[in-house]
């Protein structure tokens, strides 16, 4: 059975806490895991969530600030120590090059498994498969730093009454789905479109058009929410976003569930977040994330 959920690993931002472990996220997608920003003890982590090396396909950096990047040398060890049986692919800004190189070969270890280095540098799709593609977008910090998004092609929604009404029924259901058509009857005759699903993935960044992008019309969207609103100022110098920020943003494009995550330690009650979110206007479905969370890809409309 397919499965498409988020694995929330960490949620702090550039200071762990006692209840908060630096960046990771797993995105489970039909089979394929798509890590995203291992910081540091991303490796415990996944044990605590029941996450394995083997569940990996891709791993996506936004930027290589410690809190997002510093888990790559365990995990990657980790790959070849378990001698995952499948290539894996790394996307990261290019401009952090050497960055990754120093954490892939940060101290000696048996490789195994092939990773692919597939680095971005430019707005666009980096990869297609059957199930998704996944895009990038450059976003708003001091380093460079790239959000990511999965979007599931279009599919199509077979209507039984419009079968009925044109007597397709049996093998013949599958036959017009492979062929386009049948006996005059077309596809779009008995059918609508089945809009494919859309995650996207934003964190360190300010406000930009990167933002707006990468959320449209998402039905679930990780983004971070560094502070609150009344440290706005402090958002926009450190390249931050505030609660309320990240709320406005997924009421204007459409996102079905939020999630805030990427907590500064400096604040202790985490419904603030939530509070100023619905303060913003956002009445979808919301998530103050902790560690070791999974939440679901809302189901299809």
């Amino acid at each position: 059975m397919s499965v498409r959920e988020l694995v929330v690993l960490g949620t702090a931002s550039q200071v762990p806490t006692r209840h908060r472990n630096h960046n990771g996220y797993l995105l489970r997608w039909d089979g394929e895991g798509i890590l995203f920003d291992p910081g540091e003890g991303t490796q415990r982590q996944m044990l605590r969530a029941g996450v394995a090396a083997h569940d990996l396909n891709r791993i996506c950096v936004t930027h290589f600030h410690g809190d997002h990047s510093l888990g790559l040398a365990g995990v990657i060890q980790r790959i070849n120590l378990d001698q995952v049986p499948h290539g894996i692919t790394a996307h990261y800004p290019r401009s952090g090059q050497r960055f990754f190189d120093r954490l892939r070969y940060a101290t000696a270890y048996r490789e195994t498994v092939g990773i692919t280095e597939a680095p971005v540098d430019a707005d666009g799709p980096l990869a297609r498969t059957g199930g998704y593609t996944l895009e990038a977008r450059k976003l708003s910090h001091p380093v460079e730093s790239y959000g990511y998004r999965l979007v599931e092609p279009d599919g199509r929604r077979m209507l039984p009454e419009r079968l009925a009404a044109h007597g397709v029924k049996g093998p013949d259901v599958g036959r017009i789905q492979r062929e386009g058509s049948l006996g005059g009857v077309t596809l779009e005759d008995v059918s609508e479109v089945r809009r494919g699903q859309r995650f996207a993935f934003v964190m360190d960044t300010r406000l930009c058009d990167g933002v707006y992008a990468l959320a449209e019309g998402c039905d679930l969207l990780a983004i971070e929410s560094t502070f609150l609103d009344e440290d706005e100022q402090l958002a926009v110098e450190h390249g931050h976003l505030t609660a309320g920020q990240a709320a406005r943003v997924a009421r204007e494009s459409g996102v079905r569930h939020l999630v805030l995550t990427h907590f500064s330690q400096r604040y202790t009650d985490p419904d603030e977040f939530e509070r100023q979110a619905r303060a913003a206007g956002y009445e979808g479905e919301l998530t103050v994330a902790h560690d070791l969370l999974r939440v679901p890809v809302p189901k299809r409309r």
